[in-house]
């Protein structure tokens, strides 16, 4: 099989294991069932935006070209920085846009990705959002009526706790060694008493399982920026990484936009 094709974000359906699907043009790819099978990627010197499909020479923020990044609300410092979003205040580059997805119940989250860390989704990115950041656990630390609010909860518990994964020790199919409740409850009570009202009350712990082969001790992620190819047996999938038996990491995600030629040896 050989298919050219832009990257995009691979889709994912919660199960055990979780499952990873990869659209190739009107296609998608069944990535569990390589698992074990030899692939290459071959970087065709070709980026497409995700947006609106020009060509640009670098990419921005996954896949898009400079005038999309700076005009997109998509693309905004909000979507970066929660706590920056400026939609209740009526402020963004597109209301309705905003309406959709800022001015929405967002929830505040504390996952487990090799250490404990602290995020902002909306409510309906459950639990789509823990599995693109490689989480084998989390809990919903807080509810709040728009991405505004969530971020400044965030803010305060970046203070306690990390708010970035760190790919290699996500990578290591590590499970929690702490007790997320014990932890939701401890930082609950640093809060601000202004923002602790939208603590969440559920404390369901949400556990996930990614299909992999084996594992692999030592790792390195590869991007195509500095390779024009990358091959190797598939080991397994893990948040948007593909692994390879000989220890390549490859984030399909960082590379939308980025048009390839992928090939079942």
């Amino acid at each position: 099989m050989t298919v050219d094709f832009n990257l995009s974000k691979m889709r994912s359906e919660y199960g055990f294991p979780v499952r990873y699907f990869l659209l190739a043009d009107d296609t998608e790819i069944d990535m569990n069932a390589l698992i074990g099978k030899h692939l290459s990627i071959e970087y065709l010197h070709e980026i497409n935006c995700v947006s609106c499909g020009k060509r640009t020479s670098k990419s921005y923020m996954n896949g898009h070209c400079y005038d999309c990044y700076t005009t997109l609300p998509e693309c905004d410092e909000g979507v970066f920085n929660p706590e920056k979003d400026m939609s209740h205040l009526g402020i963004s580059r597109d209301m309705e846009w905003s309406k959709k997805y800022s001015l929405i119940d967002h929830y505040v989250y504390l996952a487990y990705t090799g250490d404990l860390k602290v995020g902002v989704t909306r409510y309906n990115q459950i639990p789509t959002r823990w599995i693109d950041q490689g989480a084998v656990a989390a809990v919903r630390f807080a509810k709040t009526p728009n991405r505004n609010l969530a971020g400044q909860i965030e803010v305060e518990m970046k203070k306690h706790i990390a708010d970035k994964t760190n790919w290699r020790r996500m990578l290591l199919f590590s499970q929690p060694n702490i007790d997320l409740v014990e932890r939701k409850k401890a930082l609950l009570s640093l809060l601000p008493d202004d923002l602790r009202i939208y603590e969440s009350y559920d404390d369901s712990i949400v556990e996930i399982m990614y299909p992999y082969q084996n594992t692999v001790a030592n790792l390195k992620s590869v991007s195509l920026d500095m390779y024009d190819r990358i091959e190797g047996v598939l080991a397994g999938i893990k948040g948007q990484y593909l692994i390879f038996d000989n220890g390549i990491a490859f984030n399909v995600r960082s590379h939308s936009g980025y048009k390839v030629k992928l090939e079942i040896l």
